[in-house]
């Protein structure tokens, strides 16, 4: 009698403890899955993706930030926005100075990285901060240069240098006038480390949606006409 009443007792025993470890391993269980299910991030996430470039000239129809763009895929450089909808970026190129997309012909010339090439780098994109061309100029970047006066520069432009202590050390700024609108250009230095530098430049296009391009420091002396020519190719984009 006493080995069955010892054996009562052992399973309430254990009753009493194996309740509370089964809820806490559910719970474990379900809390794993739920942080997995939230933060890992997905499979595509952990893979870079590669520039795609094609020939097809069929017209994408994008969204950005409310802003409706139909644009030919051979501009565009990735395979996944070229499924069109509605996108936080896409990232186009051209050619200077056709300003015409990707083809097999002129695969090459897309390809290379060479201090003088033709190409020129888009990217249309939500805006994150409400500030004008004119206004990044003078709250942002001459806070930053030796010399806020500037000097002469090199194909009609007023030439600043960054102070090394800055974020934007080892690039010069260049600044243009255009329809009476500053043109603003960030241009990475030549050096070894260096060898094809480019220049880039920021400009809001309205509608909360902000154009950012940028092309080869070589390229420089053709400012004006790149600027006319990705303003002119934009406006082909959007759809009104």
């Amino acid at each position: 009698m006493s080995r069955a009443g010892d054996t009562d007792d052992d399973v309430k025993q254990r009753s009493g403890w194996l309740i509370p470890v089964a809820v806490f391993v559910v719970t474990a269980g379900l809390s794993a899955l739920f942080l997995l299910y939230y933060l890992v991030p997905a499979p595509t996430s952990f893979i870079e993706e590669h520039v795609a470039p094609t020939s097809r000239t069929d017209r994408v129809s994008l969204t950005i930030n409310g802003t409706k763009f139909s644009i030919p895929a051979n501009y565009i450089m990735f395979a996944r926005q070229r499924q069109g909808g509605t996108l936080k970026e896409a990232q186009l190129f051209t050619t200077f100075p056709d300003f015409e997309g990707y083809s097999d012909w002129h695969a090459s010339s897309f390809s290379g990285n060479a201090a003088d090439s033709a190409v020129i780098f888009l990217l249309l994109r939500e805006e994150q901060f409400k500030i004008s061309e004119a206004d990044r100029l003078q709250r942002i970047y001459l806070t930053y240069v030796a010399d806020p006066a500037g000097k002469p520069g090199p194909f009609g432009l007023t030439q600043y240098i960054f102070r090394d202590d800055s974020g934007y050390h080892g690039e010069d700024l260049f600044v243009g006038q255009r329809d009476g609108k500053p043109v603003v250009l960030r241009c990475v230095r030549f050096s070894p480390q260096v060898p094809s530098p480019s220049c880039l430049r920021d400009v809001r296009i309205g509608s909360g949606v902000t154009l950012s391009y940028r092309f080869k420091r070589a390229n420089l002396g053709h400012w004006e006409e790149i600027a006319t020519g990705v303003d002119k190719l934009i406006a082909t984009f959007r759809v009104k």
